[in-house]
């Protein structure tokens, strides 16, 4: 993935969050980090099931860059029917195990509805715009 250099900084990055969240960026990664530590070795149709709304270019776009980052090993098996296989390397266990108390605290909020605000005029709008 292409580094954002920023004016005054050597390499880019201005801390190790910015590092992380430049692997991470984006409303779809973390779903295929988890789908991939839940199951190892997911072929690629497998993954398109497991992340209901992303696209095949999104999905084949962000495994190649995960790929390049190091987070993702993809093999190819010289079958008939080509078979293809993704799996997280060690840095994707690694970046998960990173992301697991950001996950535990997710799983609280939702548990709790008392710590969200209501969204307001929910009558008015669509399921599709309730959900974002």
């Amino acid at each position: 993935m292409a580094t954002l250099n920023r004016p005054g900084v050597e390499d880019g990055h201005i801390c190790g969050i910015d590092t992380a969240m430049e692997v991470i960026g984006g409303k779809w990664k973390v779903l295929i980090l988890w789908a991939l530590h839940e199951q190892p070795h997911r072929r690629f149709g497998e993954l398109r099931r497991l992340i209901p709304g992303i696209t095949e270019k999104v999905l084949a776009s962000h495994l190649r860059e995960l790929e390049a980052d190091g987070i993702v090993d993809r093999v190819s098996y010289d079958e008939v029917p080509p078979r293809v296989e993704y799996a997280l390397t060690q840095a994707g266990n690694r970046l998960n195990e990173a992301l697991e108390p950001l996950a535990a605290w997710g799983r609280e909020r939702q548990e709790a509805p008392g710590q969200r605000p209501a969204p307001a005029a929910t009558e008015s709008m669509t399921p599709r715009q309730a959900l974002r």
